[in-house]
């Protein structure tokens, strides 16, 4: 009995844990089929409201083909439109392998298709390429092939009598930036690499020239069927520049032409002998500038390269040297040649300073233009002694007469009726210390190469020798920019190369207009002292610059470099015509010429002769400076 009691309360407890368990599952069950109905009905909400938008993320994401398609960096012009950079079409050569594997009797012909056009192309090259990866769809067999090259190739495969032996190649359109005049102002205009500005124009306006790249892709849509999408390239914007090539071909003629007689006469030195020069100087260039705009109308620095193969060492070392340099090395000598010397490179300017010295003393009235000097040849500053280019000495000269002969002890005597005080003001006023902010890369500073107020006031030697433009640093771009306000009546003009931004179908986009900057001297200084330099050209030092029938002012200058008494200087020489009213500045320097005699050295002045003389004309500039006949018929 009490057994069977037992077993009746032990099935009476299996029963009420199945129901429990039961129920347990109802509830599970019925929570399911809530979530389910949830996550259906939003999925019809999704579906409903942004189904296309999925449908196209996931179709996207289905690529079967994809390629970039390049844009065309902006070109450079000239002022007369002339095409100073541009890109040229390319072509890569691809081989799909997958594709010809599956053509296993056009395989044969195809490769000997390949190695017909395109000599780059080896039949050895091909079938490892078709061995080691055969499923690939995308195998680079030549790079940068020409237009040319690839329309014959291209009419192979659309001949009815050959299409048939030719399968899996297409080519790939690249760009590739070409300079139709090789060394035509090669650091001026620079090079670009992999669409990037390197040096010059194509770095500092690498964000103007640059474009958008275009993407050419394709998915397959709800239908499997293959849907193509292509977003177009957006081209870079071309510069138009204010440099003439017709000058600019002038400029660099010149250049050479002195290097080579330079180089004549340092072949024949003996303190060339052991390490033997390829130069005729360490660097020459030049700047012709329109003083009335500040527009550059030239800018050569000598040595130059080949801006379509800027890496070219060979003009100027030997095999044997190339051969034996580090790539540290290498690189130096490259980055030294790139430099373009008009902005980057300081020195000090000499006598090319001084017309700035009398303009100071005049315009601030510390001078009334009556004043003479006497001058025995030397100055004793501080206890030292100072010398002038002619030791034993000019006698008595006045302003002018002191500026056509390159007086230095006549300058220091000007200098201190000027003092420091004014004498560093105007170098303030005149630019010097500060950049011009020229559309140029890598403009040196010479914050911290010029004397203060404060050194030139409390060292007679700093103001006695800055006077003769000596013991303190200059950038080329810098006096010339200077120089132009000296002689246009006062105006400085911001120096600037580009004048146009133009979009790629040649709209204008932007003009440069010419931007003064400030005011630096009177009309009538500058008048006076236009004058003054006419006699320098006329009758003084810069009697080798000048042009017969012109009307050329200007000064020369002779710097000696550090450490003083190496044997080596700057001389250089900077001018203007015409002297009434003047359309046109030349500024030669050459750095370091390599003959037995470099403060002899007339090269710079000879440069800008070469210059004025073919460029006046080519402006229109008439001759006016005809020399009078004694007894000679005036024209009315």
């Amino acid at each position: 009995m009490a057994r069977k009691t037992r077993n009746i309360n032990r099935n009476n407890n299996r029963k009420t844990i199945l129901k429990r368990m039961q129920s347990k599952l109802y509830v599970v069950f019925i929570l399911l089929c809530i979530l389910f109905v949830v996550l259906v009905g939003r999925l019809m909400y999704i579906e409903y409201t942004s189904g296309d938008k999925y449908e196209k993320i996931v179709l996207s994401q289905q690529s079967y083909d994809s390629r970039v398609i390049p844009y065309q960096r902006g070109n450079i012009y000239d002022s007369r439109g002339t095409v100073l950079a541009t890109c040229v079409d390319v072509y890569n050569v691809i081989l799909d392998c997958k594709v010809l594997n599956l053509n296993e009797d056009k395989k044969a012909s195809t490769i000997a298709y390949l190695c017909q056009i395109f000599p780059e192309i080896t039949k050895e090259a091909v079938e490892d390429a078709l061995t080691k990866d055969p499923n690939s769809q995308y195998k680079v067999l030549a790079k940068k092939m020409s237009y040319d090259q690839v329309s014959a190739f291209e009419a192979i495969m659309n001949d009815e009598k050959t299409k048939d032996q030719v399968a899996g190649i297409w080519f790939e359109k690249e760009y590739e930036r070409t300079y139709p005049y090789g060394n035509l102002a090669s650091q001026l205009i620079g090079f670009a690499s992999a669409s990037a500005g390197v040096i010059g124009l194509e770095t500092q306006y690498d964000d103007v020239l640059s474009g958008t790249n275009g993407r050419a892709y394709g998915y397959f849509n709800s239908d499997n069927d293959v849907e193509q999408k292509l977003v177009e390239p957006i081209n870079g914007n071309g510069l138009v520049t204010s440099i003439d090539a017709n000058i600019q071909s002038i400029c660099e003629e010149a250049v050479l032409k002195a290097n080579a007689e330079m180089l004549t006469e340092a072949q024949t030195l003996e303190k060339y002998q052991e390490a033997p020069v390829t130069t005729g100087s360490d660097n020459t260039s030049v700047i012709v500038m329109n003083p009335n705009t500040g527009e550059i109308m030239a800018m050569s620095t000598y040595p130059n390269f080949d801006l379509n193969n800027p890496k070219d060492l060979t003009a100027y070392y030997t095999p044997e040297q190339l051969e034996a340099m580090t790539d540290e090395e290498e690189m130096n000598a490259l980055n030294n040649l790139w430099q373009n010397y008009a902005t980057t490179k300081t020195f000090e300017p000499g006598s090319t300073f001084k017309p700035f010295t009398v303009a100071m003393g005049l315009d601030s009235g510390k001078l009334n233009g009556d004043e003479t000097y006497v001058c025995d040849g030397v100055e004793v500053v501080s206890g030292h002694e100072v010398h002038c280019v002619k030791r034993e000495g000019h006698g008595t000269e006045n302003i002018e007469q002191a500026l056509m002969n390159s007086c230095n002890d006549a300058l220091m005597q000007m200098s201190y009726a000027i003092g420091g005080s004014t004498f560093a003001k105007y170098q303030s006023v005149f630019g010097f210390g500060q950049k011009t902010g020229v559309d140029l890369p890598g403009e040196a500073s010479t914050a911290s190469l010029i004397f203060n107020e404060d050194q030139l006031n409390k060292t007679a030697a700093n103001l006695a020798t800055s006077s003769f433009g000596q013991g303190f640093n200059v950038t080329m771009i810098q006096l010339a920019t200077s120089f132009c306000s000296l002689i246009n009546g006062g105006d400085m003009y911001q120096p600037h190369v580009v004048s146009q931004i133009q979009d790629d179908s040649g709209n204008v986009i932007k003009t440069i207009d010419p931007v003064i900057m400030k005011e630096t001297v009177s009309q009538e200084t500058s008048d006076v002292l236009r004058q003054y330099m006419k006699s320098v050209v006329d009758e003084g030092t810069g009697k080798k610059a000048a042009v017969e029938g012109y009307s050329i002012g200007g000064k020369t200058g002779t710097a000696e470099k550090l450490p003083r008494g190496s044997g080596n200087y700057v001389v250089s020489f900077i001018g203007f015509a015409p002297v009434e009213d003047p359309q046109v500045v030349v500024y030669v320097a050459v750095d370091t010429p390599h003959v037995e005699l470099q403060d002899k050295c007339s090269q710079s002045s000879f440069i800008a002769r070469d210059i004025f003389a073919q460029i006046l004309p080519y402006l229109g500039i008439e001759q006016t400076n005809f020399p009078q006949e004694e007894n000679a018929e005036v024209p009315q």
